[in-house]
């Protein structure tokens, strides 16, 4: 895992344990809305092709930090759902 994600991970260890089962699977249902989804395949096909703008770089960026925000929350809540469902 990437030493980042790690610490956010750690960071966010009291939040996830703090998860009820709602929370948890609301959490666990969150996705990018088409209009979203559609933008950021498009910053990564322009990622992997080289022709990022310094601007499209910086906000590919943004949206690949908050995907692995996304991605730790969404582990958090697993693990609350694991070792506590009826919570």
């Amino acid at each position: 895992m990437d030493p980042a994600l790690q610490t956010l991970d750690r960071l966010l260890d009291p939040l996830g344990r703090s998860l009820n089962s709602d929370a948890a699977r609301k959490i666990l249902s969150l996705r990018a809305d088409p209009d979203s989804q559609q933008r950021m395949d498009y910053l990564a096909n322009r990622s992997n092709d080289g022709l990022l703008t310094p601007d499209e770089r910086a906000e590919y960026e943004s949206l690949v930090s908050a995907a692995g925000l996304i991605a730790v929350l969404q582990s958090k809540a697993r693990t609350a759902l694991a070792t506590n469902p009826a919570a």
